[in-house]
């Protein structure tokens, strides 16, 4: 009889995920056992919840069979087979994330396995014969052509079907926009550490991030540090667009009822989110380090919220002979 083949994960020498954000549709934010009922994708898996540092669910881990072309930078056409891992994240009850991530490594058969033994490796897209990490990572970040594997597609997929759930009334207290993040992690050079070598803001909510990490570091934590840093690049977003909204120093912002209606969401739902790196393995939470430097990200956060508050400080005070409209 045949030896039987080795079911072992194999190395992954490449990693890529995409995240969408966004403002959960519901007036009240909800509490941990609701948001648990939300994010029961599977009856055989549980929700995972914390407490601590802040109100926190995830969803366990779905799966999607594939079997299509990769993305590719240089045109080249290669088949990939395998599973991409899907879950959903909800913070303070008040932000929704959906994400899909796969890795792949540097070779694969050269011909299709049977579908049980892509099963029993969750997450990984196997190549048929050599893989060109380079030029698919460059078309993963890129976005590739019709028919290629998308993981944005699974993502947005599993986000809208948690937003027809029956526990949202489709009321959010305020407008925003989701943004999506699509990100690739490539292998470092022997004793490197991880590094983050480019986050890109582009157009329609777009964001990109191309890292390098260790051989064998985890998908999972990869795609931790991404929704990570995709739950704090749309808090800023969003925040910079309420101040945007109003045009602080002219007489229709003078207006209190019209600031205090403006930036009030964001003090009820939103300020007290900032927390980078809080549910980020030690080992990957370096990778912050750069976006803390430049652009700054928690200085240019730590900016508006000053803003913020000084502007709801002034409007706070009646201007002498003036009827203040009360907050609402």
């Amino acid at each position: 009889m045949a030896p039987r083949e080795s079911t072992r994960t194999p190395r992954a020498v490449l990693a890529c995920g995409e995240i969408r954000t966004c403002l959960l549709p519901a007036r009240q934010a909800l509490d941990i056992r609701a948001a648990a009922q939300l994010l029961a994708l599977r009856a055989d898996e549980r929700v995972l919840t914390s407490e601590r540092p802040g109100l926190y669910a995830r969803s366990p881990d779905t799966l999607t069979g594939v079997d299509c072309p990769l993305p590719s930078a240089n045109g080249a056409r290669v088949r990939a087979v395998g599973t991409v891992a899907a879950r959903a994240a909800l913070t303070e009850g008040r932000v929704l994330q959906t994400s899909a991530r796969f890795h792949l490594p540097a070779t694969g058969p050269d011909q299709r396995r049977p579908w049980g033994e892509y099963l029993v490796r969750p997450g990984v897209v196997e190549p048929l014969g050599k893989l060109p990490h380079e030029a698919v990572a460059q078309g993963v970040l890129g976005g590739g052509r019709t028919g290629d594997l998308d993981a944005g597609l699974i993502a947005e997929g599993l986000l809208n079907r948690l937003l027809r759930h029956p526990l949202l009334d489709q009321c959010p207290p305020f407008r925003s926009r989701p943004t999506r993040l699509r990100w690739a992690a490539l292998p470092a050079a022997p004793g490197e550490g991880p590094r983050l070598e480019r986050f890109t803001l582009a157009e329609d909510e777009l964001r990109t991030v191309r890292l390098r990490v260790p051989e064998d570091t985890p998908a999972a934590g990869l795609a931790a540090l991404c929704e990570d840093l995709a739950l704090h690049d749309w808090l800023l977003t969003t925040v910079v667009r309420m101040l945007d909204g109003v045009r602080l120093g002219t007489g229709a912002a003078r207006d209190t009822g019209a600031v205090v209606r403006t930036l009030r969401p964001a003090v009820d739902h939103l300020l007290h989110l900032w927390m980078p790196r809080a549910r980020v393995s030690p080992e990957l939470a370096p990778l912050w380090d750069p976006l803390e430097e430049r652009p700054g990200f928690t200085r240019q956060w730590r900016n508006l919220v000053q803003r913020i508050r000084d502007q709801l400080t002034l409007h706070a005070i009646p201007a002498p002979h003036r009827e203040v409209e009360p907050v609402p």
